[in-house]
């Protein structure tokens, strides 16, 4: 009877939604069943449908986002991060190809519940009974606006398949990188969907996924400090948070910095001018100047991947970003001397510093590991060291002997130059 019900109710669906494939409708189809009384269905044809519209709630109308027929990304319910929540695991994914975010594939991975008893389990399914995964069929944070999250059995299987037995989806994570980079369990067997290539939210970004970080014991800073830059005579260094708040330490000039105002993207990084005064600069390419010229930016400008770092030319009159993916800008008489643009990360970009001669510079991975370009040499690095909170900026003074990394709680690692203090 239930074969039944779901091949007539996918087949009414197929009129109705958009989906991946048949195997979709008939999962929808058969949630609809497993909620509603088999027998009604097959009596009233339309509720079926109704069921799937209203999984979401049912002050919502059939055309809004969370009657679409999709799950909520991830960083929309795990408070802006893009990972698997806890008691979740990876249940399976898909590709979109030629999406803009991610300037050619992008992956999707459905993270499933995890059953604290296997209830409905057995026979050929693969799903437990609702009172087992521990959540609840609703919409996202923006309600009605939002796509669902807890409603849909269903499990595309390349990841995890040892675990026969999982909850709902609780929410899709995103990326562009492929989901076995991310969790070993995957296999690279291939599903496609291209119409969700452009699919987006707010909280999403192209990095690569990072679980949420525990409680942050820097009250100044809020384990927020995304950026670093040494004073003229390498007797000091500032840091900036994602918030825009610049914090001097040693002879580091403070000109001012962006918490007053809004922003339209958190700052991700900052860089000194040797003549006095800084650049503060935001994740959507834009530079902020206190008591420093200004040369352009990319503000206002499409990037394949959000920028993250800054360093000014030893002569005041240029400077470089350098984006997630290891691309290089340049602005002023800022020279090219090459980049990890187009060449496989272990971990995304974060930072970038200059050689005093102006014909060079470094680049910095969450994980620590230096790159070095032009005439900067290679001082060491933490990238084969386990970190309490990821790197997210480096700073070299004017001698240009060694670098300091900054982490996100503050901490500074020294290489061949002095420690100055921190508020980590």
């Amino acid at each position: 009877m239930s074969a039944t019900l779901v091949e007539r109710a996918s087949t009414f669906l197929e009129s109705k939604l958009s989906r991946r494939s048949f195997i979709n409708r008939s999962a929808y189809a058969g949630s609809a069943v497993a909620i509603g009384a088999g027998l009604d269905l097959a009596l009233k044809p339309g509720t079926a449908y109704g069921l799937v519209c209203r999984c979401g709630s049912s002050n919502c109308g059939c055309g809004s986002t969370c009657c679409a027929g999709f799950t909520e990304f991830c960083c929309s319910v795990n408070n802006g991060y893009n990972y698997c929540p806890s008691n979740t695991i990876m249940g399976g994914w898909w590709k979109a190809d030629n999406s803009s975010y991610c300037g050619g594939p992008r992956y999707y991975m459905d993270c499933n519940a995890t059953c604290s008893c296997t209830t409905g389990c057995g026979n050929g399914w693969g799903f437990c009974e609702p009172g087992c995964d521990g959540v609840h069929c609703g919409c996202g944070p923006n309600g009605c606006n939002s796509y669902v999250t807890g409603c849909f059995q269903f499990r595309y299987g390349q990841c995890n398949q040892h675990v026969n037995c999982i909850g709902r989806i609780v929410c899709r994570l995103v990326a562009c990188v492929p989901p076995w980079e991310i969790d070993p369990t995957c296999t690279t067997a291939n599903a496609q969907d291209n119409s969700t290539a452009e699919q987006n939210a707010a909280c999403w970004t192209p990095a690569f996924p990072v679980a949420a970080p525990g409680p942050c014991s820097s009250p100044l800073t809020n384990c927020q400090v995304v950026g670093m830059a040494p004073s003229a005579d390498g007797a000091g260094y500032g840091m900036v948070t994602s918030f825009g708040r610049m914090i001097p330490f040693g002879d580091f000039p403070n000109d001012g910095d962006a918490t007053a105002g809004t922003l339209n993207k958190p700052m991700v990084a900052m860089a000194a001018h040797p003549g006095g005064g800084y650049y503060l600069v935001a994740g959507d390419g834009g530079i902020f100047a206190y008591g420093a010229p200004y040369f352009g930016s990319m503000g206002g400008r499409r990037l394949n991947q959000p920028m993250v770092g800054m360093a000014a030319t030893p002569n005041g009159k240029g400077y470089w970003t350098v984006a997630s993916d290891g691309g290089i800008f340049c602005f002023g008489d800022a020279p090219f001397f090459g980049s990890m643009g187009a060449r496989v990360l272990n971990q995304p970009m974060v930072g970038m510093a200059a050689t005093p001669s102006g014909t060079g510079y470094w680049t910095v991975a969450s994980d620590g590991g230096v790159f070095s370009f032009g005439d900067a040499k290679f001082h060491g690095s933490t990238g084969s060291l386990h970190l309490n909170r990821p790197v997210v900026g480096m700073a070299s003074p004017t001698t240009g002997q060694g670098y300091w990394l900054v982490a996100q709680d503050g901490g500074i690692f020294t290489f061949a130059v002095p420690f100055l203090g921190s508020p980590a």
